[in-house]
């Protein structure tokens, strides 16, 4: 039933000038979805990786211990203001090799292309979270803090329950749109031979000379899983609105 329902569908699509028999071919085929599942893999451990890093970047940085503050915020300007391709090559070709160097070779080395990819991209949007949060944590009404120590919180609990929650809800729109950025940035994996997507897509349009037919499956692909996690963003937004603050004023 598989088999004639994907034959039904390259007979088709042949018809209208695509051509997608490589699907029919077990090897590439095996390639392509390889590239579909490590591109999900990227993207279902970028969320929480660059999420946490960003909520800690954002305590950092309203932090008023300038050794504590200063050196975050210096990342962040470099990270922010650098390509994110730049920075995965530099980690890549630089970093990499120092720790192989340090352990005695790239053989002992036991960091992969797949972990920079995670810390580099992850890195990278947590630094953009981390300035979307400050600006909620410094939105919270300063008598909504007042309140708090008044009550007997420290500074670290005003922070963990009452400027945070806030804040996140207040910058959710920002995430939103800086996760809809990460999903895109998975794409830089292939510049160090990660077998994301793209790719793999490459990887068989050098054998078939197929690139519109890929380029379309690669559009469909990233437009839909982003129109999942914007209506996802969407629905927390509306899940956690404060009215008469931030997404809920």
């Amino acid at each position: 039933m598989g088999n004639s329902l994907l034959q039904a569908f390259i007979d088709w699509t042949g018809k209208i000038g695509l051509h997608y028999e490589f699907l029919a071919s077990g090897y590439e085929a095996q390639i392509w979805r390889g590239g579909f599942i490590t591109t999900l893999y990227l993207i279902v451990l970028l969320i929480p990786v660059s999420l946490a890093f960003g909520i800690l970047f954002a305590a950092m940085l309203t932090s008023s211990r300038k050794l504590v503050s200063v050196p975050v915020r210096a990342f962040i300007e470099i990270t922010r203001n650098t390509p994110t391709l730049v920075q995965l090559m530099f980690s890549f070709l630089v970093l990499n090799t120092l720790v192989s160097n340090v352990l005695g070779g790239a053989q002992n080395n036991p960091l992969s292309p797949f972990f920079w990819v995670v810390a580099v991209v992850g890195l990278h949007v947590a630094a953009l979270h981390a300035d979307a949060i400050r600006a909620g944590i410094e939105a919270v009404p300063e008598q909504t803090v007042e309140a708090a120590r008044a009550i007997g919180f420290s500074r670290l609990e005003i922070l963990r329950f009452v400027e945070a929650p806030l804040a996140i809800r207040a910058s959710l729109p920002a995430l939103v749109n800086n996760l809809i950025n990460l999903v895109k940035l998975t794409t830089v994996g292939n510049a160090i031979a990660v077998s994301e997507i793209t790719y793999a897509s490459i990887m068989v349009w050098t054998q078939r000379d197929n690139v519109v037919e890929l380029m379309i499956v690669i559009l469909l692909f990233f437009s839909a899983i982003n129109l999942a996690v914007a209506r996802i963003g969407h629905w927390v937004e509306k899940r956690l609105a404060v009215p008469g603050f931030g997404v809920g004023s």
